[in-house]
């Protein structure tokens, strides 16, 4: 049970931070669609590769930050602000994204693998986003930085990660039916998503001071 925490922990981590449409998943559909499943899994791969590193840089950090409790309280009221300004952009400024049709030539295997690898390195969201995650857990006691915990928190993620890309392969289809309307409404769900976060930051940070 100890185990199973971080392993369900960095699953559902994974598959809150990566499943809106993104670069990486909509470019391992497109590679499905165009070349067939081999090139597109090939892609996803070589992106999971990066993603696996990009955690666990992020849990280390976190554990030197969740050593230092005045950096655990300025990063809470730092990221309450962050999450808070987010989300009235989110809300109320940022205009609706569109959907852009990107044209995808057929490569070898091992192109593909390197161009998973290239574009999940090119994203620095991983890391800050599983920094919060970690140090987030570990607040609530739901995480310990200990390398077991450490190395199954980042396999959770690694698979909550493969499952979401798998998913996009999988089911192109339906989900590029949905696509505009996601891509519509994308801002109202990430702006609600920010809203949740800084309130649950915001009691946390009242729960410091005044619990």
């Amino acid at each position: 049970m100890a185990l199973l925490t971080p392993l369900l922990s960095g699953f559902i981590a994974a598959i809150i931070g990566i499943i809106p449409p993104g670069l990486i998943n909509m470019t391992a559909a497109k590679i499905n669609l165009k070349e067939g499943k081999k090139n597109a899994m090939w892609f996803v791969i070589g992106a999971v590769l990066v993603i696996f590193f990009q955690v666990y840089v992020a849990v280390l950090f976190a554990q030197v930050i969740n050593s230092r409790p005045d950096v655990v309280t300025l990063l809470r009221e730092v990221g309450f602000g962050i999450f808070a300004a987010l989300t009235i952009y989110f809300l109320f400024i940022a205009k609706a994204p569109t959907a852009r049709k990107s044209k995808i030539k057929k490569k070898s295997k091992k192109s593909r693998f390197f161009l998973g690898m290239l574009l999940s390195g090119l994203n620095f969201f991983p890391i800050p986003y599983y920094v919060v995650v970690s140090v987030t857990l570990a607040s609530y006691q739901l995480f310990v930085f200990e390398n077991n915990i450490i190395f199954i928190f980042v396999l959770g993620s690694v698979v909550g990660s493969f499952v979401v890309l798998y998913s996009y392969i999988a089911f192109f289809g339906s989900i590029e039916k949905k696509t505009d309307y996601l891509m519509r409404n994308m801002n109202t769900i990430i702006g609600s998503i920010t809203g949740l976060v800084a309130i649950g930051t915001l009691i946390n940070i009242l729960n410091y001071y005044f619990g």
